[in-house]
């Protein structure tokens, strides 16, 4: 018998019996939907990281200060001296074990033909901002010159700090173009030069003046590192130069982690390791902390690799919705099969082969579980797009994901479909005919 009739015989015979079949494809279309909606959200997901790493600069190298790693599981070997790793967790950072300005002033100049900038920033905290009997939210960070070359920022009104105002503890401040709404009316131009009194937790109630007014980011998410920023610390973002964070908190001019852009053409891998390297004989008798550099780009790799495993995961037992569907298309096929024993006698005895009597029900099994799982691909991407549109994500289908479950659907109908095909192809033909 031709491949079409046979798909057409596999049609009627599901719509003679609608609400069977429907129900037999319920457990193919709970798992390809599922599975299609996990994959959907984890690639938009992981899209939108890599955008957002993009945009952060997967090029730069991020610097920070780290527990020493533990070389054998239960000590710690520094120059000689074992150190237990429990005692080496539980110690606070100290005034030596961060990275102070006078170490990175000096790595500036010891790679100075491949560093393009340096950001260094501190989060100076969060507060109020007073003028006039008005006040707003605020978070405030003191950052440095190399902050506004590796992020950016549109200034609206006034100007960037100048190199005056990062040399010198200047109270001067640039102030988004939200906080000039509650407090000026919405007119940057009546913002400038105004003094604004900030009232920040765990620092000193100063008055700062407006240099410039700059264009907030409707939609923070996760765009760039101050955004990340400003989710955390919600509320009007205002930055401060670095020596006058340090300032206003009392603190030290000492860090716990930079981040360095390089120059155009740079190998940012190879630089990390210099950078680590470098030091490496600076922090040689620190028993706790080691300095280390990471490049963004490996940090991606290493974040997009683990988000991967996450989501096969979620999908393989997503995919076990898949096979209890299965097991509902061989239940179906085998009451199938016994339902039309005197069909198949009466074909045999018309001298139909096992081998057609086989492939009708084998595609039958499969026409059911594709079917299903194109009502289930269909209904997957639609709740894939919602779920990634309420997590703030474009949705972003993936289309390997897509053939991948159609293919395995089909190959579910195979697989569970053989048995009855295959019982159905053996039967007798005579006590098929005697069937009752």
């Amino acid at each position: 018998m031709l491949i079409a009739e046979n798909i057409l015989l596999a049609l009627n015979s599901i719509m003679s019996n609608k609400m069977r079949a429907f129900l037999t494809m319920l457990g193919i279309i709970i798992g390809i939907g599922s599975v299609i909606s996990i994959l959907t959200v984890g690639n938009s997901l992981t899209l939108t990281v890599e955008n957002n790493m993009q945009s952060m600069g997967s090029k730069d190298i991020f610097v920070t200060v780290n527990e020493r790693a533990d070389k054998d599981g239960t000590e710690s070997i520094i120059d000689g001296v074992k150190y237990p790793e429990s005692e080496v967790s539980r110690k606070d950072m100290t005034d030596s074990d961060y990275i102070t300005g006078d170490m990175i002033r000096d790595l500036s100049d010891k790679f100075k033909d491949q560093i393009y900038a340096i950001n260094v920033t501190k989060q100076v905290g969060k507060g109020e901002a007073s003028y006039a009997s008005k006040d707003t939210d605020i978070s405030v960070t003191a950052v440095s010159a190399g902050h506004f070359l590796t992020n950016a920022v549109k200034i609206k009104e006034g100007s960037m700090f100048s190199a005056n105002d990062f040399g010198n503890t200047r109270n001067v401040c640039l102030v988004d173009d939200k906080m000039v709404e509650k407090l000026f009316d919405g007119k940057p131009e009546n913002a400038l030069g105004k003094e604004v009194e900030f009232d920040i937790e765990d620092a000193k109630t100063t008055t700062f003046t407006i240099v410039g007014v700059y264009e907030a980011e409707e939609n923070p998410g996760m765009s760039s590192m101050t955004s990340m920023i400003s989710m955390l610390m919600p509320g009007s973002r205002v930055y401060i130069p670095l020596k006058s964070g340090m300032q206003l908190t009392n603190s030290k001019d000492q860090y716990s982690n930079f981040r360095v852009s390089t120059n155009l053409g740079a190998d940012t891998e190879q630089l990390a390791k210099e950078i680590t390297n470098y030091f490496k004989p600076l922090y040689s008798g620190n028993a706790n902390y080691e300095v280390t550099a990471v490049t963004f780009e490996g940090m991606l790799d290493s974040l997009t690799s683990i988000m991967d495993t996450l989501t096969l995961a979620v999908s393989i037992i997503a995919g076990i919705a898949l096979l209890v569907g299965g097991i509902g298309v061989m239940n179906i096929m085998l009451v199938s099969v016994t339902e039309r024993t005197r069909e198949i006698g009466t074909r045999k005895a018309l001298g139909a082969r096992n081998s057609s009597i086989r492939i009708q029900f084998l595609i039958e099994a499969m026409i059911i579980c594709l079917i299903g799982g194109i009502i289930g691909l269909l209904l997957g991407l639609l709740g894939g797009s919602l779920l990634s549109g309420l997590l703030g994500y474009p949705a972003s289908p993936s289309i390997s994901g897509v053939i991948i479950s159609l293919l395995f659907s089909i190959a579910i109908g195979v697989a569970f479909g053989y048995f009855p095909a295959d019982k159905a192809a053996k039967m007798n033909p005579i006590d098929a005919l005697r069937y009752e």
